[in-house]
């Protein structure tokens, strides 16, 4: 049997060519580019940027981060970037250009960056307000909007917000029957309002009194599954470093991710379990009563959404609601607002 060997010089100098011819053609179409008329100018970008970490540096501690951009902003203008760490950011610091930025560009900053903190807290990005916009993100919008925050909705949690007032007040009331003129800690009492009222307007639960979960529990649980979406972990900003926990923060946010599927979970099972009784006719139905979780489980129908099964969609809307309603810089202060 005979071996030709010259099918492969000729094998070799084919595929040399069609490189070459590939290479001439990608030479040609970079050079047309750069050869069009560019009218917008680059932004511009402070100085001492490093490689791999960006302006990472300049962040520091010793001067807080609105400070730090503040004083960029006065001698870069009211828009430029600053390089995080592989990636680019857009600071803008003048409400003209902010305006435009979410009404005319809405769409291009209506996304959010994957980052450690929506992987692993936000169930993998099934948590609206942090996931990309896409389908799934405008989907859950309209149904976040229309069925859990429309006003007939609102109005009918109207009498829960209204009885919490109620209870708290009868305690307070019962505290200084029994201890006097002893001083109260009210920002102890505000607290204990707004975690009930977040409690019973998203899962319809109420602890006070109860052995069945510690309020304190909750609280912590609700600050600390907020509090981590602010954190900053390296991976984010060089993702080639994703390997590394140097601070221990990811190590955190699985655990505390961990409590609170576990909260809203117990929830979404207690749900399931009346909602089949009503469905069997042994529990009356109260449409007065119907909190966040119960209105989504009859939206979904146990149907998924952009490969995301109901329960996670449930559950991990039902986290969002309840940390933001619980957190002490966004529900808090409009409680004291409204009492005040």
């Amino acid at each position: 049997m005979e071996t030709s060997f010259d099918t492969v010089p000729q094998f070799l100098a084919t595929f040399l060519s069609a490189l070459a011819v590939l290479a001439c053609i990608t030479l040609l179409c970079k050079s047309h580019k750069s050869r069009r008329p560019c009218n917008t100018r680059p932004l511009p970008q402070p100085e001492g940027c490093w490689p791999i970490i960006g302006h990472l540096h300049l962040f520091h501690k010793q001067q807080l981060t609105h400070k730090t951009l503040s004083n960029m902003a006065d001698k870069y203008g009211p828009i430029f970037t600053v390089k995080l760490g592989s990636h680019r950011a857009l600071v803008v610091s003048s409400w003209e250009v902010a305006r435009e930025c979410f009404t005319v560009h809405d769409k291009v900053f209506s996304t959010r960056p994957i980052i450690a903190a929506t992987r692993l807290m936000g169930y993998n990005c099934a948590m609206f307000g942090f996931a990309p916009y896409g389908p799934y993100w405008r989907e859950m919008r309209r149904i976040v909007m229309v069925e859990l925050l429309s006003n007939a909705q609102l109005d009918k949690m109207r009498h829960m917000k209204a009885s919490e007032v109620d209870n708290v007040i009868k305690e307070l009331y019962e505290h200084s029957s029994v201890r006097g003129s002893s001083p109260v800690d009210m920002k102890r009492w505000f607290g204990d309002l707004n975690l009930n009222f977040s409690l019973r307007l998203v899962g319809g639960k109420q602890y006070r009194n109860s052995e069945e979960k510690d309020p304190e529990y909750c609280r912590r649980l609700a600050r600390d599954f907020f509090n981590m979406f602010g954190v900053f972990v390296l991976s984010d900003a060089i993702p080639m470093l994703g390997w590394w926990d140097m601070n221990g923060y990811k190590k955190l946010m699985k655990e505390t991710a961990e409590g609170m599927d576990a909260l809203v979970g117990g929830w979404l099972e207690e749900h399931k379990r009346r909602r089949l009784l009503r469905k069997e006719g042994k529990e009356l139905e109260d449409d007065d009563e119907k909190d966040f979780m119960a209105v989504l489980i009859d939206n979904l129908d146990g149907a998924g959404m952009s490969g995301f099964d109901a329960d996670t969609v449930i559950k991990s809307t039902c986290a969002l609601r309840q940390s933001d309603l619980n957190e002490p810089s966004c529900g808090l202060n409009n409680a004291e607002r409204t009492v005040m």
